[in-house]
């Protein structure tokens, strides 16, 4: 129309029912996505707080948290990272939790149990938030569904996840680490523009995984893979400079640690691998501690209705791309050779749909893997993490209201129904799980092996909340053990009695004249956080099962012993290796001098004195280079706990058997 023209008034009414019927569907558009972003925000902080409460409703402080807080103190006292003075041992999994909470005890002077409290509540909240964003990214965020939670509440609905957002293990860490790892890898796969910045500290993200758990390489490996195979973004840097540099910031964190493990401990993995023999395999005990999460709670029921959920919500995304775009692309990635094959293989990638692949297939590694080594004793703690990962493309689902036709009518969209169905479902079963007890045995550990952690030491200790190191003083033995130290000022080998009243003392022998010999105490007893976190760090603790002490751990595995406590050292080896007074009547009556005098032999064995020399001789530069070089033979190398049949693994010279007539 030429400008200054007059419409003609049949025109201008023809237009009037157009410009309404425009004005009120962008009013409609921007309700709808107020609406929606309302109920992504709110669903986050209703989820992120219900968790946070539910947490700190069941908070407490696991026995094995407190021994984090053991190698902590060590550290904050200047004694390095051990958990006894003069022996280099590593006893905690989760190199990277150790080294947070120092950080923050550090940073904050706090009292240890509070400070690893607030990390482990902030850290398993804040992984909740970002699972959230990152899969609002997959959906396509606010502005054309509504996105509620799903499975971020399948996650929080389960006791042992609200258990151990506070227990003070590593838990909370790995899920936020993982988190956190989904979420940069959507911004990733949709960026327009890749950042190089941004790249690499996803790399380097993705590179601790060794220390953030050592099972989350398969994760972290997946995904390294995954950004090295990506086309490179647009830098100055030649393809070949930027991959080596990628693996360079991969390595940067992991492979500088474990090379100061290996010469440090002497071992190429954390001395617990050892105790509990990681590599091992006890599939059936595996498939007894999956059900014993998944049973009880019904929890597969959940993963199916989310499962066939996603799958329709794909199938409806892509029924609404065009036709045409579908069969030109499927007819584009029919042609070419193996090079343009490899090529739209590496543009995939960068994809969401490949962000996707590689969680759900490291969460269903990792189950493979929990499953060989045949579990753990504390209830659902170990696939926690799997379950995380499954559910993190399914955090929140989008409900797609159905369209309108040209008439204005909303006609009924069957996949709206499925999906709101299983929305629906999943709250219900939250509901249902959130409030239900799967182990009612208490005290009682069951013939499995397998106990509900946190009610077990609140029914032992007598507090609804063990968090501080005082609160477990009220467990059996505790405060007979703190009494008998002091009544043995001379030093001495306690060893644990069926009386909760009292302990086994084993005196140490009275200094030579001449001689200024310092009393020493030791604590032989399997629970090390509550022990050693309420005696002096000059008390040494140690345990048969050999988390702390490497002579328990390098024993062969029980066969048909309880799960993660599988070892057992008899004590006549602590009585030799401590140093005690070896015969009765100062010795108890239950250990047999001539099995003392056979574990002394025993421990003379050349290999056994080489394996504790690496963690217990001063650690100068050729110490240190010798655990290098060593540290895979120590891994491998077994004792038995019987002292006699160890004297002839050796063989050495049994002292209580007579010696060989000799020859005629």
């Amino acid at each position: 129309m030429v400008e200054g023209e007059e419409r003609e008034p049949g025109a201008q009414t023809a237009q009037l029912p157009v410009d309404r019927a425009r004005r009120r569907a962008d009013d409609s558009a921007r309700r709808f996505s107020r609406l929606s972003r309302a109920t992504f925000i709110g669903g986050i902080v209703l989820t992120a707080t219900l968790f946070g409460a539910g947490a700190w409703q069941r908070r407490w402080i696991a026995d094995d948290g407190l021994i984090v807080l053991r190698t902590v103190r060590n550290l904050l006292a200047g004694n390095g990272p051990v958990f006894n003075q003069g022996e280099r041992v590593e006893t905690n999994t989760s190199a990277a939790w150790t080294y947070v909470v120092w950080f923050f005890s550090w940073l904050t002077q706090a009292r240890l149990e509070y400070v690893v409290l607030g990390i482990a509540l902030t850290m398993s909240v804040l992984a909740i938030v970002f699972a959230m964003l990152g899969s609002a990214r997959l959906w396509g965020g606010t502005s054309s569904a509504l996105l509620v939670p799903a499975g971020a509440i399948v996650y929080i609905a389960l006791p042992p996840a609200r258990d151990y957002a506070t227990s003070g293990l590593e838990n909370c860490l790995v899920i936020f680490w993982l988190a956190v790892m989904w979420w940069w890898l959507m911004r990733w796969s949709q960026a327009e523009k890749v950042r190089v910045a941004s790249f690499f500290g996803l790399v380097f993200w993705a590179g601790l995984a060794p220390v953030i758990r050592p099972e989350m390489s398969v994760v972290g490996g997946l995904t390294l893979l995954m950004l090295f195979c990506a086309p490179v973004p647009a830098t100055r840097l030649r393809p070949w400079q930027f991959r080596t540099l990628v693996v360079v910031v991969a390595g940067l964190v992991p492979v500088g640690y474990q090379i100061w493990r290996m010469g440090y401990y002497g071992l190429p993995y954390p001395n617990t691998a050892v105790a509990k023999d990681a590599a091992g395999a006890k599939w059936s005990h595996g498939f007894t501690y999956l059900w014993d999460l998944v049973g009880p709670y019904w929890l597969w029921l959940p993963l199916a209705l989310l499962a066939a959920a996603a799958i329709v919500l794909v199938r409806q995304g892509r029924r609404d791309a065009s036709a045409d775009h579908a069969e030109t692309e499927e007819s584009e990635t029919s042609k070419g050779n193996w090079r343009d094959r490899i090529h739209r293989f590496s543009v995939w990638l960068r994809s969401p749909a490949a962000v996707v692949t590689l969680m759900v297939a490291g969460g269903v590694l990792l189950v493979i893997y929990e499953l060989r080594v045949g579990g753990d004793f504390m209830h659902g703690r170990m696939l926690l993490p799997q379950l995380f990962l499954l559910m993190l493309p399914v955090s929140v689902v989008p409900i797609r209201l159905p369209r309108a036709d040209e008439s204005g009518q909303r006609r009924l969209n069957w996949a709206f129904v499925f999906v709101l169905a299983a929305f629906v479902g999943t709250a219900g079963w939250a509901l249902f799980a959130a409030n239900t007890t799967a182990i009612k045995t208490g005290t009682t550990i069951r013939a499995n092996g397998i106990v509900d952690e946190r009610i077990y030491y609140v029914l032992r200790t007598g507090h609804d909340h063990p968090i501080l190191a005082s609160d477990y003083l009220d467990y059996p033995w505790m405060r007979a053990m703190v009494r008998d130290i002091g009544n043995s000022p001379d030093g001495a080998l306690l060893i644990v009695s069926p009386s909760f009243m009292n302990w086994y003392i084993v005196p140490q022998p009275l200094p030579q004249p001449g001689m200024d010999e310092k009393p020493e105490h030791t604590v032989f007893f399997l629970n090390l956080g509550m022990t050693s976190m309420n005696v002096p760090l000059d008390v040494r603790v140690i345990d048969q099962m050999g988390l702390a002490y490497p002579l328990a751990a390098h024993t062969d595995r029980l066969t048909d012993g309880r799960i993660g406590h599988d070892k057992d050292l008899y004590p006549d080896w602590v009585v030799v290796d401590t140093g005690m007074v070896d015969k009765h009547p100062w010795m108890p009556s239950f250990l047999d001098e001539k099995w003392v005098t056979q574990a002394r032999t025993a421990l003379s064995c050349p290999e056994t004195q080489a394996l504790l020399a690496s963690s217990r001789a001063p650690l100068t530069f050729d110490r240190w280079r010798h655990n290098l070089m060593q540290s895979l033979d120590f891994a491998k190398y077994r004792i038995d706990r019987v002292p006699k049949y160890e004297i002839q693994r050796c063989q050495l010279v049994d002292p209580t058997q007579p010696p060989p007539a000799p020859p005629k």
